[in-house]
């Protein structure tokens, strides 16, 4: 095979490379756009956001704010829904009776069933519960949003090396002749006998 062909075939190749690095990177881009702008609006809607920072500087057992809350959660004043869920509400729920575990509550309610204080617990359980999980799923696609935008990056700095090493090998490719072989093997150079001296 020649060295012009090879070259034109493996430059071909990169071209493909490079359209599929780049739609790769568009697809990662649109889907980095799509799950953040989703998750923003489904949090907004919601209007979940933690209380100002005032309220933290009365911190006291039993109330919305507790001292076990300051450290984590104050810093982050209407952001960070995992810290919310985990941190806010999950401090909520451990201090309820049974740490707030619903099916912990639902069984002692299902056993009670005219107990109407458990009834209450139960019904706050599912609803701190559920919150919780969504919350933390939103938190889960912000994540997978952020990793689809570094995909993205890469895929699309792969594409840019990519195509200059396709630009080489077009190059390479016009400045090769017809009749050079890609292995060929090297022709041996034979000194040529100096003429013996003339007497």
């Amino acid at each position: 095979m020649s060295r012009k062909v090879f070259d034109k075939i493996t430059s071909a190749g990169g071209v493909v490379v490079v359209v599929v690095l780049l739609v790769a990177g568009g697809l990662l881009t649109w889907g980095h756009s799509f799950v953040n702008s989703n998750v923003h609006n489904q949090l907004a809607q919601q209007q979940i956001f933690f209380p100002p920072k005032a309220a933290f500087a009365n911190a006291k057992p039993g109330t919305e704010i507790t001292p076990a809350m300051k450290s984590t959660v104050g810093k982050y004043a209407g952001q960070q829904a995992k810290v919310y869920a985990d941190d806010f509400i999950a401090v909520h729920l451990s201090e309820m009776p049974y740490g707030g575990v619903y099916s912990k509550v639902s069984a002692a309610s299902m056993a009670d069933p005219t107990n109407t204080k458990l009834a209450g617990l139960k019904a706050t359980s599912f609803q701190g519960t559920t919150l919780r999980g969504l919350l933390l799923e939103a938190y889960a696609f912000s994540k997978i949003g952020s990793l689809m935008m570094i995909g993205a990056i890469a895929a699309f700095i792969a594409a840019a090396a990519m195509a200059v090493l396709v630009a080489l090998g077009f190059r390479h490719a016009a400045r090769t002749t017809e009749e050079e072989k890609l292995f060929a093997p090297k022709a041996k150079v034979v000194p040529t006998p100096e003429p013996s001296p003339v007497a």
